[in-house]
């Protein structure tokens, strides 16, 4: 038996993308898209019997934790090596990211996520060559929450099922706003929580979500998006207020008390 690929090709970043089809041997039901790609690969002779540059894709760990192979399967934003053919309609249609732009076929660039991650310091600055003694201690229900969140592997699923990104919007998207509500809540995060709020509050931030929760529905390790950014929501409105408060000026509230 064989599985028929219909898949989107693009040969460099600036030319027209183009559809072709592929035939490959099926070697059981627990195979997965990676491997029918690794078949292609292998002969890269397209179902007309014509020879053909490989496809190119990305792939790492090949167990759904580095979030490299994502790309659209069958309409649906997913990771290929968790995809089982054995589990997927036919002929299984695969796409790059529409979100990201292309650098060619099915990899895309996704920069810009990681931008985002940088630009609300979802990191804590703790480096130095000084000893800073051990960190604050938090209960085995705030490590288990917080752990939930840190599952992330920035794969870009989250993005692409996101109405408000892209690159026609200055929305941040729901992966870097998870990521800065995880820092928050973390003891030692919490130090530089000010920080990231102001980001967060910033253009593009939270206040940008169109809350459609596409992207919870579309995480493959089911991290709670919409929990994590109605908790950013409400810590930036804290935030606001607190801010206001900070400037001494009663008139902004409607006048003088």
């Amino acid at each position: 038996m064989s599985i028929e690929l219909r898949i989107l090709r693009q040969d460099t970043a600036d030319s027209a993308p183009y559809w072709e089809e592929f035939k490959v041997p099926e070697s059981g039901r627990n195979m997965n898209v990676i491997a029918c790609l690794m078949e292609i690969q292998l002969r890269p002779v397209n179902k007309a019997g014509k020879k053909v540059n490989p496809v190119v894709w990305e792939s790492n760990c090949l167990e759904e934790v580095c979030g490299a192979c994502s790309m659209v399967i069958n309409g649906r934003p997913r990771q290929a090596c968790s995809a089982l053919v054995g589990h997927l309609a036919r002929p299984i249609v695969l796409r790059p990211l529409s979100k990201f732009k292309v650098v060619r076929d099915l990899v895309v660039d996704r920069s810009p996520m990681f931008q985002a991650l940088s630009k609300v310091r979802a990191w804590m600055p703790m480096d130095g060559t000084y000893d800073l003694g051990p960190g604050p201690k938090i209960s085995a229900a705030q490590a288990e929450r917080i752990y939930t969140f840190a599952r992330c592997m920035t794969c870009g699923c989250c993005m692409e099922a996101c109405p408000q990104y892209g690159p026609a919007s200055d929305f941040i998207g729901p992966a870097p706003l998870a990521q800065a509500n995880l820092f928050n809540q973390h003891g030692s995060g919490a130090l530089n929580k000010e920080e990231r709020l102001a980001q967060v509050m910033d253009r593009g931030g939270v206040a940008d979500c169109g809350k459609a929760q596409n992207c919870a529905k579309a995480c493959p390790k089911e991290i709670p998006l919409t929990e994590a950014i109605a908790e950013l929501s409400l810590e930036t409105t804290k935030q606001m207020f607190k801010d206001l408060l900070a400037k001494g000026t009663p008139q902004s509230f409607g006048g003088p008390a």
